[in-house]
């Protein structure tokens, strides 16, 4: 029997198109080149990326924070409507504003978008936003990773994840440990849905049958443009305030998964007892639009999205005029959304329940009371 004349296979057959990936670098050069800091070392397409971290050294005791999160099942949106550019908008979002809560100031970001096949053209997008949000942010865009999976993923679909590294000065650090009773806490508002909650909110259009090209009147846009409004970064906006004069941040706490009294009970101590009310504030459209399709319960839909809360801020009573004044002015509505209380007198309201924390963080306790204004 004679044996099978051997078939050449390349790369290329196998589904990785390295000229795609070089073409993709080309595009996105300009978008990388304005997302920079002083410190960054090098240019693109190092094995790393460099960052002079002298000034750090200069720090009496510097402490790193790293994050590192994606965007969920919202890329499915951006799959859907071929739209790209706002998804590595939402990547930096949900990865620096994490490092801000301990009052940490982002230096660098690298990112990693893995694909069924490179489309420069779309790689280049996704990175253009990644891009813009850290010139928003400040932070440095120092590298990045895109991999090819034919076979693993089809061919329009990817998926994107980030990380970042900040520092902060030991005695700076936010948290738990600097808030009292008689903090005030700060709502800050979000840009809508975030990046958070995706899962539930695409079951809930396709039972109701929605297609995302349906306007929809409450939002002034379509389905899809709603779903695919980036996350607000806010990481310039409170690393400045938490340096003004005259305002002393305790705390911060970043609304994502987990929702509104979960992220805020992570960052109160454990003797402390948190009351906030609906009713200082109406949540936007996209919310009561996603309970009423759904039919989803307000305590659910509570713990999966932000109710148009992006952000919170605990300090105390003398600085909240500065910090809404601060927060107002960088065109972020911020309101008094509760107060914290010593936990043995806290007003408690029967039959609410009562928040200690998430992810393995068990803090203070907070509860939500009241009803929300009719929009």
């Amino acid at each position: 029997m004679s044996e099978p004349t051997p078939t050449s296979i390349t790369y290329a057959e196998a589904g990785v198109d390295v000229e795609a990936g070089d073409k993709a670098v080309e595009l996105m050069k300009a978008s990388v080149r304005r997302a920079t800091r002083p410190e960054v070392l090098g240019g693109l397409g190092g094995f790393a990326g460099m960052f002079d971290a002298s000034a750090i050294a200069r720090m009496a005791r510097p402490v790193l924070a790293t994050s590192t999160d994606g965007v969920g099942t919202k890329v499915a949106i951006a799959q859907a409507l071929d739209r790209h550019e706002t998804i590595g908008f939402d990547l930096v979002g949900m990865v620096v504003d994490d490092i801000v809560v301990c009052g940490a100031e982002p230096l660098f970001m690298t990112d990693y978008i893995a694909t069924g096949t490179v489309v420069p053209e779309r790689i280049a997008a996704i990175v253009s936003g990644i891009a813009r949000a850290c010139e928003q942010a400040r932070v440095a865009l120092v590298g990045g990773e895109t991999a090819e999976h034919p076979g693993l993923l089809d061919p329009d679909e990817y998926d994107v994840a980030g990380a970042a590294t900040g520092v902060v000065e030991y005695a700076d650090v936010l948290g738990p440990q600097r808030v009292v009773p008689g903090d005030v806490v700060l709502g800050l508002a979000s840009s809508g849905l975030h990046s958070n909650g995706y899962s539930l909110v695409r079951r809930v259009v396709a039972h109701a049958g929605w297609e995302l090209d349906r306007h929809v009147d409450e939002f002034g846009r379509t389905l899809g443009e709603e779903l695919l409004e980036p996350t607000r970064v806010y990481a310039a906006d409170l690393l400045d305030l938490v340096r003004l004069e005259g305002v002393d941040v305790h705390s911060l706490s970043h609304v994502t998964g987990g929702g509104l009294a979960a992220n805020l009970a992570r960052v109160l101590p454990r003797h402390v007892h948190a009351r906030l009310d609906r009713a200082t504030w109406t949540p936007p459209a996209v919310f009561s639009t996603v309970q009423a399709l759904g039919g989803v319960p307000r305590a659910d839909l509570e713990r999966t999205l932000n109710q148009g809360v992006g952000f919170v801020a605990v300090l105390p009573p003398t600085g909240v005029g500065a910090a809404v004044a601060h927060l107002e002015a960088r065109g972020i509505r911020t309101w008094v959304i509760g107060e914290v209380h010593e936990a043995a007198t806290a007003p408690v309201e029967d039959g609410v329940e009562v928040v200690r924390g998430a992810k393995g963080v068990e803090g203070g306790a907070v509860q939500v009371v009241g009803e929300h204004p009719t929009a």
